[in-house]
Parts: C-alpha cells; structure tokens; sequence
C-alpha cells in the first residue's frame, strides 16, 4: 500500500499553536491539584564538604509552614537503593539529593520547604540555618590536566575508534603540519521554561506534572528510587518550554516534589528559581589538541585529536568529541583520544549537538587554518579531502549530499566574491571577513512504540510516549498520520508526553522524527490493512479481491494504485465501522541495514563578519546553511529547528561562558543578566537550505533528524570568519573584543 501526498513535505504551521500563543497550553508548574502545597529548595552555599548542623526551627516557626526536609529527616527510601545507582537515560547515575550531609558541588540542593503558599515557602527557606565543614573544592580543569583519564567504561563503543595507520610516522613526514590547542567554556542551556514539578497524590498513586524531554524515563527513575509499582506512578509532560538536551535526565525537583508528596501524602508542587537552573547539568568545558598532517596541496596525511573535558566527581559523564575527526575527511593515518578531569562540579549533561558541537568547532578550525597554511581555499580544501565512506568504520555512508551542500550553500552565500587574504574586505570602517565548516551529526533510529485509533466518525488519534521540545512533534506526527489515511489535518489529534501512552525513548539525539515517525508508519499500515478489510466487505466493493499492497488513500478516497477508476470514499467505509480501528505496534531499525551502512546528516555552513575598528563592535551579519537530512517532513517546523541552531552557534562563538571563581567553585554569572545569549540585535539573515537526499536504509520515511546538525559546524565557521577578517586567530571560546585586541599580530602567523 503506498503512501499519498497530501500532507508530508508542506509547511504546515504547529498544530499546538494556537493553545501556546493563547495560554491554553499548560506546563508543568501550572497544573494545580486540591490542597497543593508548594516547595522550596535551599541550595549549599558551599561547595565541598559536609553539612554538621541544620537548625530549621525558625523556618517552622512561619505561620503556614508545613515541613523542612533534609537528609536527617526525609522519609526513609528502599534500602536496597544506593547513593548513585539509578540507571536512566543519558547513561549515568544521577545524583540524588538529600541522600546524605556530603556536599559535592556548589548549590547543591540540601534542603525543601514546603508550605501552604509558595510565598510563605520561599521566606521561610531564607531562615533555614545551616553550618557546613569546608573543604577545598578543586574546579579549574587546567590542575587536574595529569589527572585526567580514560574512562573504563565507554557510554556508547563507537565514540572510541581504533586507530588507524601510524599517525606519528606519518606527520613525521608531512610536508605541512598544523599543531593547534582549542578550548571551550562551560555553557548552560537556559530554556525559558525552568524546572519544575507538579506531584498529585492520590490514594497511594502519583501523577506528576513535570518538565522532561522524556515522561516514560521519569517514570522509570521515580519507580525505582521509591521503590512503587510501576502502575502507581504516571508522569506527563505534554508541553515543554524548551529544552536542548537538559531535560533528558530526571532533575533534582522532580525527586524533592515525589519525596515531598509521598512523605505528606499530598500533592506537592516544586519550580526551581533561574539561579538554581546553573544548579544542573551543563556543557563540559573542553581542552582539544588537533595536529594535522597534509601534502603542499592540503590533502590530508595523517588527523590527531586529543580532548579533555571536565566531568564530576560522582560519575564519568562522556561525549562523542573526538569521533567525528576521525571519521569525517578521507585520510589513512588517524588517531583520536578523550579523557576526563574530575571537578567538584556538578555532571555535566548534554546539550545541543554533545560533542559534536564542541569537537567539529576544533576539527573546522584546525582545517581553516591548514587551508591558510597551504594557500588552498578552505571549500576547496574540503572537497580534495572528501570521502563518500565513514573512515572510522570503513564502510559506505547510507545517503551523503555533503557535497552538494557545499556547492548549493557557496553559491547562495556568494563564497566566490571572498578574497583569500586576511583583512582584505572591507566596507567603511568595518572589516567583512568570510567563513565556512562541515557540520556532521549521526542519523539515529532507535525502537519506538506508537498506537493509531481510527474513530467511526473518520478522527483519527495517533498515541506515542514521546515529547515535543518546541520542535514540533505534535505537528509532524499529524502529518504522518494524516498522509498514512488521506485525512485532512484537523482529523488527526495527537496524544504525547504521557507514560501511559505506548512506549518512547527521551526525546534527544535528533532521533524523534525518525523514531516515532516510523512508528506512527507502522501503527496506521495496521488501520490501513483494516480498511481494506471493511470496504472489500461492502456489498458491489469496486476494491474487492484487492491486495493491500496495491492500494493508495488519498484526498479522501481508497483506490486501487495501478487502476484509479476502481475507487471508494473512505468516509463510506469509516461510516460502516461499528467500533473504531486500533493498531498499535513497535517499530525498531534493520539491524543489517546499522550493521552495513553508517548514517550521518550533513551541513554546509557559510558566514560572513563584520568587526567595526572605532567601535570593537563585532556582528554575525549573515549566515547560510545548506543542510542534508534526508526527507523533509515539514520545511516550515525544520526550518526553524536550523534557524534555532544557528542561533545557538552564534551564540557558541561569540556570547556564551558560565564563568567559575575558582576560589568559591561557583558558576558566578548565574542569571539571564550576566550570561550573555544572543538576542535580537545580535541575529541578522540566516538562510536555509535544505539539500535533496534520498535515504532509503535508515528507516521508512526516509528521515534524518535536524535539531543537532543546525549548530554543528556554525561555531567553526563564524570563528573562520572572523580570523579573515581581521588576521587575529583565537582559539579560546567565545570570541570577545579583549580577546582580539590581545592577540592583534602580524596576519603571517597562521598557526600556533
């Protein structure tokens, strides 16, 4: 049974629009329950050591106060659960709060408040007294550099590839080598939407409103740290305020308000402040050497990549950094490494594109400079180094238009007007300067449930587990579902961000178009092979004896593919069901298809600087990324997940660091104030492309996801550009005018 066109591949608009822009939308701290108490965390104002006293008496003493817990007085957990134990996506075990008095990092929640009113609440957690025993607390990465380590245990084999070759042999001999040290800060992800939960008790069972990338993982996490029956416990999360990685993990609120519910037996609502969400995961500052070796006309010899990052004390938190230098350029030496340095910091977690966007930053850069080094164009340079095979794993990529985005994106940006010398372009007092990089992201397809019930009265409802982040899966799951049964639009509804629902990962890694996408396919094959039943059924059916192989639905009819003429209105077969139609299925990648292929999405990002000389002002004037990711289901909601990106590597280049003072170990610009994003006068043109490319291993729709590959390659990029520009080459994020000024010298010195 093929599949019509009547929905896939339009701009629609967001299906839940209207009840966001309206306020009809509710998150997760806006669901109320009858007698809702409400929680205040008290963070540690220290950051190591121990907690020796807890004096909570003048908090008590506030008119409404209800109770004060801390780790000597929370209610008692399962023994058999231990301090870090809890196995939930990512990969890790989380810390749990008020397990005990050790404090590990600064802000750590040491204590909840709850009382009638959030008001009453919130005073009275400024009266909660604690003295704690310091200890040193050790977070400046560059002391810990010997420390660092290769972690035992690989979050995921592939990030760890064999080496290849003899790099050292091979660099040894290279005509031009490039050696060039690269760092990034520490950023947190920021959604507008904090962090909270809304915990409803009732009768022994617990529905907890929260704000997750993933209700089924929360769910998972509260079953097994409270030790209840999984039908006792249900989360929802059916809008989320955003996002970008950091909710992939269950947060410290979603514990303390199911502790709180579950030790009062009433509801319990617990928000964390915008202070408190630099409490949280965030992304690791990175070290990165990269040695290139290359012939005097740039093709590459031999790729070294080497990268540190800070993790936490309590786990070995890892990110595909390094993977993709290895992988990305055709070149038979390669080599790359990833360490840890233990920090007494919280773990980080990841955020937009992790590692990806951190280590192509490095790879992008490290190959703008060899292209100066060399005198090749720094397009040019890719393309003699392009390789239709993952070098890594020495097999064929599924579907790569990497090429034709580089070629698409040149021409829309106009590359061929850059003049390759620094400090060449210019217009008025402003120096333009032209950049480029790869982006690359892994296409995933990973198990996902979904269920499909096709109503009498032709509504169909499409059920899955997973969450929309502001991507717009609600929108595009319509769509699926729509073009599976010749529905217009507004006869679908979508049901997600409940664990109820059939089961979903978290939504993260750009794998949920493809994922749940495929099993909404599957769910509505399952309504279609019924249809087909029901109208072969009816009396003088022109569809009698047909195969469902050979059938289309589409603009409301059912018709038989190689003969139109024999066709029925679907609303006469749907009017004849007696009861609706249910399918509901699991949908899971051809494990020959991941064992033979490597899947990737792919970029081309082209930018354009201007730095004005009186001012030291420097903008992102322009930015063009052409992108390859399969089909596209909606060109409207994916551009705005490129546009999203880009906006966040903007910031990446230019605006974002959590800044610590080592002497505290605190994030010190913790708030929207002193953490600097990019904000409207900051974003100029960003132009779109999206790259036609047929994928047909990875899955049935023939979908690769674009909420990582939008910022992979723009940090690069907009870095390159600003070394043409003015000749200053910094290779510490982000790129600011003191930065600049200091490292002003003679634009001859390309490499370090």
């Amino acid at each position: 049974m093929s599949v019509g066109t009547n929905s896939i591949g339009k701009p629609v608009s967001r299906i839940d629009g209207p009840a966001k822009v309206t306020g009809r939308a509710k998150y997760a701290a806006e669901f109320s329950a009858p007698g809702l108490a409400y929680g205040v965390v008290v963070s540690s104002v220290v950051a190591k050591g121990r907690i020796i006293s807890i004096d909570r008496s003048a908090a008590l003493a506030v008119p409404g106060v209800i109770e004060v817990f801390a780790h000597d007085n929370r209610p008692s957990l399962p023994s058999s659960h231990e301090k870090y134990t809890d196995q939930v996506a990512a990969p890790g075990s989380p810390f749990r709060p008020l397990y005990d008095g050790e404090i590990l990092f600064s802000g750590q929640p040491v204590a909840l408040v709850v009382a009638e009113e959030l008001e009453i609440a919130r005073f009275a957690a400024s009266l909660v007294d604690i003295r704690y025993e310091t200890e040193e607390a050790v977070t400046d990465l560059d002391t810990q550099i010997d420390q660092a380590f290769e972690p035992p245990e690989k979050r995921a084999p592939d990030w760890d590839p064999p080496a290849r070759g003899d790099v050292d042999s091979a660099l040894s001999r290279s005509p031009t080598r490039i050696r060039t040290e690269y760092r990034t800060p520490v950023e947190h992800h920021n959604p507008m939407e904090t962090f909270g939960s809304t915990a409803v008790w009732n009768d022994g069972r617990l529905t907890v409103y929260d704000k997750t990338q993933g209700a089924p993982n929360c769910q998972e996490y509260l079953c097994s740290v409270f030790g209840l029956a999984k039908d006792k416990v249900r989360v929802l999360s059916p809008y989320v305020g955003g996002a970008f990685g950091a909710g992939l993990r269950p947060n410290y609120q979603l514990f303390m308000a199911a502790l709180a519910a579950i030790g009062l037996k009433r509801s319990v609502r617990v928000t964390l402040t915008r202070q408190q969400m630099f409490t949280l995961g965030y992304r690791p500052q990175t070290l990165q050497t990269l040695t290139l070796g290359a012939e005097n006309d740039g093709r590459l010899v031999a790729v070294k990549h080497d990268a540190i990052a800070n993790t936490s004390r309590f786990e070995d938190y890892q990110e595909p950094t390094v993977v993709w230098s290895g992988a990305l350029y055709s070149c038979d030496h390669s080599t790359v490494t990833s360490r840890l340095a233990r920090l007494d910091l919280f773990t980080p977690c990841d955020m937009r594109a992790p590692g990806g966007a951190v280590g192509m930053y490095a790879l992008e850069s490290a190959m703008d400079e060899l292209s100066y080094a060399v005198g090749v164009d720094p397009l040019e340079l890719r393309l003699k180094n392009y390789s239709e095979r993952d070098q890594n794993k020495n097999r064929p990529i599924s579907s790569k238009a990497l090429k034709d985005c580089y070629l698409q994106g040149a021409e829309r940006f106009g590359w061929s007007k850059r003049r390759p010398e620094p400090r060449s372009m210019r217009e008025g007092r402003e120096l333009i300067g032209y950049g480029m990089a790869t982006g690359i992201w892994s296409a995933f397809f990973v198990p996902t449930s979904a269920r499909a019930i096709l109503a009498p009265d032709g509504t169909l409802e499409i059920a899955c587990a997973t969450a929309d982040i502001g991507t717009g899966t609600y929108t595009i799951l319509a769509q699926i579902g729509a073009e599976m049964l010749g529905l217009p639009l507004d006869k679908v509804i979508v049901k997600i961000g409940d664990s109820d629902l059939p089961s979903a990962p978290v939504e993260g890694g750009s794998w949920t178009a493809a994922s749940a996408g495929s099993a909404v396919v599957e769910a509505c094959k399952g309504i279609r092979k019924e249809l087909l039943k029901h109208a072969s059924a009816i009396n003088s059916s022109p569809l009698q004896g047909v195969d469902v192989a050979d059938v289309t639905i589409v603009d409301g009819q059912i018709r038989m593919t190689s003969d139109p003429s024999r066709a029925m209105p679907l609303s006469e077969v749907v009017m004849g069901l007696k009861e609706p139609i249910r399918s509901e299925v699991s949908a899971a990648p051809d494990e020959r298809a991941l064992e033979e292929y490597s899947h990737y999405a792919h970029s081309a990002v082209f930018a354009e600087v201007r730095l004005d000389e009186e001012l030291g002002m420097l903008r992102v004037a322009r930015v063009v990324s052409a992108v390859a990711a399969g089909r596209i289901l909606n060109p409207k909601t994916a551009r705005s997940q490129i546009l999203g990106a880009v906006v966040g590597g903007i910031g990446m280049a230019l605006h974002e660091e959590t800044v610590i003072d080592h002497r505290y170990g605190r994030f010190m610009n913790h708030n929207l104030a002193e953490y600097h994003v990019p904000v409207h006068a900051d974003v100029h043109a960003i132009d779109v492309i999206f790259v036609d490319e047929q994928e047909h291993r990875l899955n049935p729709l023939g979908v690769k996801g674009v909420g990582e590959i939008g910022i992979v390659g723009t940090a690069a990029a907009i870095a390159n550009a600003v070394f043409h520009a003015t000749g200053v080459r910094v290779r510490d994020l982000p790129i600011t005018i003191d930065k600049l000024l200091e490292l002003r010298q003679p634009t001859s010195n390309h490499a370090a």
